[in-house]
């Protein structure tokens, strides 16, 4: 296990739980001290030392042999660099976010476009042809991005049972093209991940800390990379400050500013309507390249725009407000949310958005309290992760030879089966709601009246 925050130090016992393994044939190798005393809880091997570009193949290469598995939960360390040890060791592989080495995120020698989760998704997908046939290499699979994969499958299926038009046999994971053509035909222009976050600590933030309930880094790096989103084809115009990459699979565009100041309108059942914020995911490109629909000739006919919206506990929405205010520095101090919560839950989810019935949203409803019960040394956040991981996990344990792989090439069904004891309340709720409901009232605004779903309705100006 390469990293060991809140993420490790969550997935452990749940690993101890489901799978057969003796716990001296685990090591867990971090860059810091912090969780040292929940792997001597367990009886874990705990080895802290930085990985780094120059010692990478040095300190793990030994503690790796043909048929181990490599859990990638650490920050600052290529993931491509990983997945491609893992290949030549026949290692099995996960990790939650394609990460590049330290400093990739926020680099200025790099332009927005080759900073972007675009671009490292790129990369990451190009091992394809090197890894086929070999050793399961899955790539972003924790919550989101990968659970939600999983619930947008589970969300198009009951749409179309809902509208009168049930897929009475699911196509393969593998077929790409006809879960396209299920998105399509139910008429899904959007797919927000949609999140609310409302556990609240027995005491508030202070200035100069940034407060989380997940790793604060990883809120951070992703926060000040441009904000990107899945770019759908029944958009009229590119926003004014939109880019596309000019490489790749041309599912995607940028915003040529941060996701943590870029705001767009969103829906959840026990929220209601809410601003989010347009936090750079992984998900955002695979879902859209993946629900990409083309004709004989590779011209794309249908692909849904595909965008995080994501509102923080309160503590960390002030804490982002305190980072943009000293221009994206971070604060001397961070706190990472365990023990002080209070109260609150995650409320995690797809909306998918533009069919017959309007918008729907199918997900998880996950109480602080819930989360305690069900598993040590988890909030309500890392638990949503760390059951995700943990499905990941078994499901390359029982596809080992499938080379690199995507969340959405997974089998939804088994990943749901293994996450949703750990989900809390698992709900699919639809809604009247649309990004137009209310608008105008006070002061007049600029809308595109005849669709809703245009993302120009969609972004807070």
């Amino acid at each position: 296990m390469l990293g060991f925050g809140s993420i490790g130090q969550g997935v452990l016992p749940l690993i101890l739980r489901h799978i057969e393994i003796a716990r001296d044939d685990i090591t867990i190798v971090t860059a810091e001290p912090r969780g040292r005393e929940v792997a001597a809880e367990y009886g874990i091997r705990f080895v802290e030392q930085a990985v780094t570009r120059d010692n990478l193949s040095e300190l793990l290469s030994p503690l790796l042999r043909a048929g181990d598995f490599l859990l990638n939960l650490s920050v600052d360390v290529s993931s491509v660099a990983l997945m491609k040890l893992c290949q030549e060791r026949d290692v099995l592989y996960l990790d939650t976010v394609v990460e590049p080495w330290a400093g990739g995120y926020t680099d200025p020698a790099l332009t927005p476009s080759q900073r972007s989760n675009y671009a490292m998704r790129e990369e990451a997908v190009a091992l394809r042809e090197m890894a086929r046939g070999g050793p399961t290499s899955i790539t972003a699979h924790g919550a989101n991005p990968g659970l939600v994969s999983h619930f947008v499958k589970q969300a198009l299926l009951d749409i179309a049972r809902d509208t009168g038009a049930p897929i009475a046999a699911p196509p393969p994971a593998s077929d790409r093209a006809a879960w396209a053509k299920i998105a399509a035909d139910l008429g899904v222009k959007v797919i927000h991940i949609a999140e609310r976050d409302t556990q609240v600590a027995d005491r508030p933030k202070k200035p100069g800390e940034f407060v989380n309930t997940w790793s604060v880094d990883g809120f951070v790096g992703e926060g000040c990379q441009p904000a990107e989103l899945g770019w759908g084809t029944h958009e009229k115009a590119l926003p004014a400050d939109g880019h596309r990459h000019g490489f790749g699979c041309d599912a995607a565009i940028y915003l040529m500013r941060p996701g943590a100041s870029t705001r767009v309108r969103t829906w959840t059942p026990l929220e209601g309507p809410f601003h989010g914020f347009l936090i750079t995911h992984n998900e955002s490109i695979s879902i859209a390249d993946y629900y990409t629909l083309r004709d004989a000739d590779g011209r794309v006919l249908y692909r849904p725009t595909a965008h995080y919206a994501y509102h923080p506990c309160d503590d960390a929405v002030l804490s982002v407000h305190e980072l943009a205010g000293k221009n994206w520095q971070m604060q001397p101090e961070k706190r990472l949310m365990t023990d002080e919560i209070v109260s609150g839950m995650d409320e995690l989810g797809v909306l998918l958005c533009g069919h017959a019935k309007g918008a729907y949203w199918y997900g998880s409803r996950l109480t602080i309290g819930q989360a305690r019960e069900l598993v040590p040394h988890n909030n309500a956040t890392s638990l949503q992760v760390t059951a995700a991981v943990l499905a990941g996990v078994i499901w390359a344990i029982e596809n080992p030879r499938r080379g690199l792989v995507e969340s959405d090439e997974m089998d939804h069904d088994r990943i749901l089966e293994i996450c949703r004891p750990y989900l809390g309340e698992v709900v699919g709720v639809y809604s009247d709601w649309t990004p137009l409901q209310d608008r105008g009232v006070l002061f007049p605004e600029e809308v595109d009246a005849t669709d809703p779903w245009q993302f120009r309705n969609i972004r807070v100006a």
